[in-house]
């Protein structure tokens, strides 16, 4: 094995540049990967790439600090420190994307995206080098099996955008029989309509304003009706529901309009998720939300076991993620693959190493 490795930093100028790094030797209870697959996030876009920022909650200082990017990865173990004992060199494994301090209530509980010691949570690609390289150094403890036949790009759409959709809909309690809404189909969106008919959708209604986007979708067929986001799209639903609405919608348009499309066209007794990142939601309480006696809950990401259990979910149904993945580029062209998930893709952009064969 070479001494250096390809990595990439975001300079925060919208652009991305691909740079030699040493590769990583594991400490206890550590692993370095191979990396099959990396996927770029929104967040990537919106918090690192355009320009450092912060989330709320955390000191004014950025949260990315200049590490390599990514925090979707899934490869191969090709090293391994002491101590660790579930995972060895050759096994195949996705990463979940933050490392907390394993011992506060969320962590303890598998949320280590909400790990409330900052001192220890560090997020591949923020604040520890993440997946955006040809090797990943990571925590035994962040590891989830890439189950058979999942693909090193399954694994890095369920290390975040999955994961983030299936927590939803978990909380939201969909089950056999109930109509499923979707408002906004990019990678979260469409990762909700499949997870969603898997945990027994009866029909999959997506909401949709770009056009291009729309035509990727429907040769997924992943949704069993298409709405285009307009001023009659609730009327649409209703009709398509014959008047009722559906039991479970799914807001990941981040959007006041995809928001209200969502809450106004969900059933009497419904549960409406929050998933998309940003903007505002204002609706009418009365008629909308009391009458109705509606649900509404919120989730940022799922917790480490909710991953692992999501994967071998979908291995078992033999349902692939990566038919959400509309551009996949090397690693060498990551500027461009940034260039295009912040021009909108129509689906999921990944960037996938070169140079080995997994087989």
């Amino acid at each position: 094995m070479a001494d250096t490795m390809r990595g990439v930093f975001l300079p925060g100028d919208s652009t991305a540049a691909v740079r030699e790094y040493p590769i990583p030797t594991p400490g206890p209870g550590e692993l370095v990967i191979r990396t099959g697959a990396s996927g770029i996030c929104g967040s990537d876009l919106s918090y690192i790439y355009h320009g450092y920022k912060t989330h709320k909650g955390l000191s004014g200082a950025p949260a990315y600090k200049g590490v390599i990017a990514g925090h979707e990865p899934s490869g191969r173990v090709v090293a391994a420190g002491e101590g660790v004992s579930r995972f060895g060199v050759g096994d195949d494994v996705l990463v979940y994307h933050i490392h907390g301090c394993g011992q506060c209530r969320n962590c303890r509980a598998g949320y280590y995206i909400s790990c409330t010691d900052q001192s220890q949570r560090k997020a591949y690609g923020w604040q520890r080098d993440g997946g955006h390289a040809d090797y990943v150094l990571v925590s035994e403890a962040t590891c989830i099996p890439l189950f058979a036949p999942l693909n090193y790009v399954d694994g890095a759409l369920i290390a975040c955008g999955f994961g983030t959709a299936y927590e939803g809909l978990r909380r939201a309690n969909v089950h056999g029989g109930e109509d499923l809404l979707v408002v906004g189909l990019g990678p979260v969106g469409l990762a909700a309509a499949m997870i969603g008919r898997m945990l027994g959708a009866r029909r999959v209604i997506g909401v949709e304003r770009s056009k291009e986007r729309i035509e990727f979708v429907r040769a997924t067929g992943l949704v069993d009706d298409l709405v285009v986001a307009d001023e009659s799209a609730v009327d649409t639903i209703f009709a398509l529901t014959d008047g009722k609405g559906c039991e479970v919608s799914v807001d990941a348009s981040g959007s006041a309009p995809g928001r209200s499309t969502a809450v106004s066209a969900t059933a009497e007794w419904g549960r409406m998720a929050l998933l998309g990142e940003g903007g505002t939601f204002e609706t009418e309480v009365s008629d909308t939300l009391l009458h109705k006696q509606l649900t509404i809950t919120a989730s940022w990401v799922t917790s480490l076991q909710g991953m692992e259990d999501l994967a071998r979910m979908l291995a078992a149904e033999g349902l692939h993620p990566e038919i959400v993945v509309s551009h996949r580029l090397p690693l060498e062209d990551a500027d461009e693959a940034y260039r295009i998930a912040a021009g909108g893709a129509t689906g999921k952009v990944v960037l996938v190493p070169s140079g080995w064969d997994a087989a």
